[in-house]
């Protein structure tokens, strides 16, 4: 199984495009969602690190905005009870999929959490500051100042686009996004 990596700034469409390759994906981001929805476990350990914050279950994004906002290092705290039920639930995405080709790892913090392999493809979405934000304005929850603490977790996109091995612009145009997919997995398809 080749396992394929997309990076990117918050915002630059890393989602869309995992689902554009036609494979399994795993989106860290919506199994987060369903964490704070249905694991009641989660809202436990969550309501015990952060009293003042967490209320009621599921867990609102408001709330946990809020304790962010507050401390910097209460994201820590988040972060710490949530990242490994993610990453369980990573292994067994895997796991169900060991005998497809490939998967998609959506994963806002693969390089950061040391979960990618050396044989990864790592795909780096690029997108214009512009188009970004304005994607951005979009999210129901959008908070510039926990963008920015969120940001302060990631490497440097420079970082990330040179160890990529492939690049995508995303002008945030569905034709062309799709065309630049096709592309790239011709590319990689060839060297399998």
């Amino acid at each position: 199984m080749i396992r394929i990596g997309i990076l990117g700034d918050i915002g630059s469409g890393k989602s869309y495009v995992a689902k554009q390759f036609g494979y399994p994906v795993f989106n860290a981001d919506l199994e987060v969602s369903k964490l704070y929805k249905k694991s009641k476990k989660s809202y436990m350990r969550l309501k015990k690190a952060l009293p003042y914050y967490i209320t009621s279950f599921p867990v609102k994004k408001k709330e946990l905005s809020s304790a962010i906002d507050a401390n910097q290092h209460n994201l820590k705290k988040i972060n710490k009870i949530i990242h490994p039920e993610i990453r369980r639930k990573m292994n067994h995405f895997i796991k169900k999929n060991k005998k497809r080709n490939f998967v998609v790892l959506d994963i806002p913090l693969l390089l950061e959490n040391k979960i990618n392999k050396n044989n990864d493809i790592l795909i780096f979405i690029d997108a214009k500051k512009k188009d970004i934000k304005k994607n951005l304005k979009k999210r129901v929850n959008y908070n510039i100042k926990i963008l920015k603490k969120l940001k302060k977790l990631q490497l440097p996109l420079e970082k990330k686009k040179k160890i990529s091995n492939f690049l995508i612009k995303n002008n945030f145009k569905k034709n062309s996004t799709k065309k630049n997919v096709k592309i790239i997995k011709k590319k990689f398809l060839s060297h399998v």
